[in-house]
C-alpha cells in the first residue's frame, strides 16, 4: 500500500478523532478542512470518513463485543478511531484484503498512538476477521 494511502487514512482517522472529541459532525470536520490549505484533504480520505461515520453505529456494537477486557468507552479516543477505520476496511471495503486492511490500522496506530496500540488494534481486528462470515454486514 501506498505511503499516500497510508497519510490519507491517517488523516480520515484525524477526521474521526476531531469530530468526536469537538462533538461535531464529520461534515463539519472536512468542510473546515476543506477551507484551510494545509494539510490537503483529499477525496480518499473525505469518502473514507464519511463510510466509517455512516456505520458507526454497527462497527461500534462489534468492537464493543469483540474487545476483550475494554470497553469502547475506555478506549482512548484515537484508538478507538483507528479501530472504527480497520473495522469498516475490514468488513465493508471489498477492494481491500483483509490482511492489508489490519496491517493499515497498525501503521496508523504506530504513527498516531501509544506503544502498545498496534498490538490490541491488531488482536481485536484480527478477531473481527475470524468471525467475518458471521458477522451481519
Amino acid at each position: 500500500m501506498s505511503g499516500a494511502r497510508r497519510k490519507a487514512r491517517r488523516r480520515a482517522v484525524e477526521v474521526l478523532y476531531e469530530s468526536e472529541v469537538r462533538a461535531i459532525s464529520v461534515d463539519d470536520v472536512i468542510a473546515r478542512r476543506r477551507a484551510q490549505p494545509e494539510p490537503p484533504i483529499n477525496e480518499f480520505t473525505e469518502r473514507l470518513a464519511r463510510a466509517i461515520d455512516e456505520r458507526r453505529g454497527r462497527i461500534d456494537e462489534l468492537l464493543d463485543a469483540y474487545a476483550i477486557g475494554w470497553t469502547l468507552e475506555r478506549m482512548p479516543v484515537v484508538d478507538r478511531n483507528i479501530l472504527r477505520m480497520g473495522a469498516y476496511e475490514l468488513l465493508w471495503d471489498d477492494s481491500i484484503p483483509d490482511g492489508v486492511a489490519i496491517a493499515e490500522a497498525v501503521g496508523v496506530a504506530k504513527e498516531l498512538s501509544t506503544d502498545d496500540s498496534p498490538s490490541f488494534i491488531s488482536g481485536l481486528l484480527s478477531r473481527l476477521m475470524e468471525n467475518k462470515s458471521t458477522l451481519a454486514l
